[in-house]
Parts: C-alpha cells; structure tokens; sequence
C-alpha cells in the first residue's frame, strides 16, 4: 500500500499570493478528496505534487520517493490528468496513447499496441479508437485522459477538477471509472464540486486560503454539524438582514425562491427549522466561516 506524506508544505507566488500554507498531510490508497473553493490552493497542491513546479519549504514523499528533490523518480510512478486535458487535432485515441506510452519511455512496438488496446478497453473506448479525439465529447476526452494517466502502472494519480463541464451521463460513467481505478493507487482528486467528494472519496479534506481547514469522512464532517444547520425560507431583499443577524452559510433558489442556511449551535427562532446537514454544509462551514470562531 503506497503512502502519500506531505509536511509543512508552502509556496508563496511572486506576486505575493501565498497558494500554500504550512500544508501538513498523509493519505493511502483509495479514492482522497481535496475539496475548496476556486483560488483555495489546490491547483498549486496539484501542480507541486505533480512536480510542475517547486515548493519554497517543507516536504513531500511519496513512500520512499522524495517528489521535491527527486521528481524524476515521481513521474516514473505518476499519473496526472489536469484540468484542462489538451490534445493534438487530429490524432485518433489509439495513436495519442500509443504517442504517450513513448514518452513515458514504453518503446517496444508490441508492448505499446497491447498496452493501448488494454486501456482502451477499460475505458470503454475500443470501438472508438481510430476516431479523432477532437470530436469526441468531453466526457470521452476525460476517459481518455484517464486512460494516458494510467500507462506506467503509476501509484499516484492526480485528478484536477475532473467533472467540469460533464452532462450527467458522462458524470456519472467517469465517476464510475475512477472508482474502479482507484482500488489499486492513490487518487488524489481535487475539485470544487461537493458531490464528487460525496459519492466518490472515503477520506477528504477541505482547503481555504492555502491551508487545509479539515481532514476526515464525508460521514464523521456531516455528523459534527448534527443539531446546527437551520434552513429558512426569504425574499431576495431580506438576504442581507439575515446575513448580518445569523451566520449564514449559503443561499440558493429552491422552486424559484431563496432558502438560506444559517449555522447556529441552538434555534435561532426567527421563523429557521433545523434540517440534516450535508457536505455542501460542511464546506461552507469550514470556508466560508473559517474566519469566525466556530466549533465543529
């Protein structure tokens, strides 16, 4: 079982924005969520692990493997599909993976043509593979990427926001693969989207301004906000009373009207009913409040 260890890792960009802060964590085999807003540190935790570029201190090992002063050791165990998976325009699937097997320095012939057949397959894409990639949907393309980030027999694979973009259909066929993939290796799988973590990762984390303001289960995090999630319906135009007399946590329309959320250890009264927390709870919790003194 391979081991992901990192400590005290940070990174401050040169125009001041510190993406990581003291990131101390470890994480085994299995599907690993790495939850947070937009600009919380995540892309810059996937881009050092990924050795794309370089921390300022701290430490990152992958079991014996130093990634930050051995990463070409890294990448010979390294799966990684980023966010934005790029391909040629008018290679088919087969010859893109047969093209990165080479990179990934498989040059026997046979070898290469059996390993892309065998990949193909997994990701149900065989009957497609002289097809151009530039026309498959996105849901292809990121089986696709999937399917490159698997050559190597890698123990570490990095997934940057996999289901942006993806209709249902192809959400729900790509979360079925990666969940398969990764009884074998480490998924670290970073995203935005509360449902991934939900029905994909044992295990996650949350960041928020570089660090990671929570570690554990999706069930254990639900389970701290028991008796301290209240939901009330409003008008558009009392949003911003509540939000300056309760901790409000989010807002959204449900059958065309606002609801909010507000955190509170007992019944704020004022017309809230308390309801079951979810995750999507938790992460506004943990980011949006991570300023306040709150208890969880």
């Amino acid at each position: 079982m391979a081991t992901l260890s990192i400590k005290n890792l940070s990174k401050t960009y040169p125009n001041g924005v510190k993406a990581l802060n003291n990131v101390s964590i470890e994480i085994e085999n299995g599907m690993f969520g790495l939850l947070g807003p937009n600009g919380a540190g995540k892309s810059s935790l996937m881009r050092t692990l990924s050795t794309l570029q370089e921390a300022d201190s701290g430490s990152a090992f992958l079991d014996d493997i130093d990634i930050l002063n051995d990463p070409t050791e890294l990448r010979k165990v390294l799966g990684y599909l980023p966010q934005e998976f790029g391909v040629y325009s008018k290679i088919t699937a087969e010859q893109l993976l047969d093209h990165m097997c080479v990179l990934k320095g498989i040059s026997n012939r046979k070898e290469r043509k059996e390993l892309v057949g065998y990949l193909l397959q997994k990701v149900n894409l065989y009957e497609k593979k002289n097809k151009s990639v530039k026309g498959f949907s996105g849901g292809m393309k990121q089986r696709v990427g999937i399917a490159q980030a698997l050559i190597g027999s890698p123990k570490l694979i990095i997934v940057d926001e996999p289901t942006a973009g993806l209709d249902p259909g192809e959400r729900n066929r790509f979360h079925n693969l990666l969940a398969d993939v990764g009884k074998e290796v480490i998924i670290l799988l970073s995203t935005h989207i509360v449902d991934d973590v939900h029905e994909l990762c044992s295990k996650f984390a949350v960041m928020n301004e570089g660090e990671i303001v929570y570690h554990g289960t999706p069930t254990d995090a639900i389970s701290e906000l028991k008796g301290k999630v209240w939901q009330k319906s409003i008008e558009r135009e009392d949003l911003a009373q509540h939000q300056e007399n309760h901790q409000v946590i989010s807002d959204k329309m449900i059958a065309g009207k606002p609801v909010i959320h507000a955190f509170a250890e007992s019944d704020p009264s004022n017309g809230f009913h308390l309801v079951e927390p979810s995750l999507e709870d938790v992460f506004f919790v943990k980011t949006k409040l991570n300023q306040v003194a709150v208890t969880v």
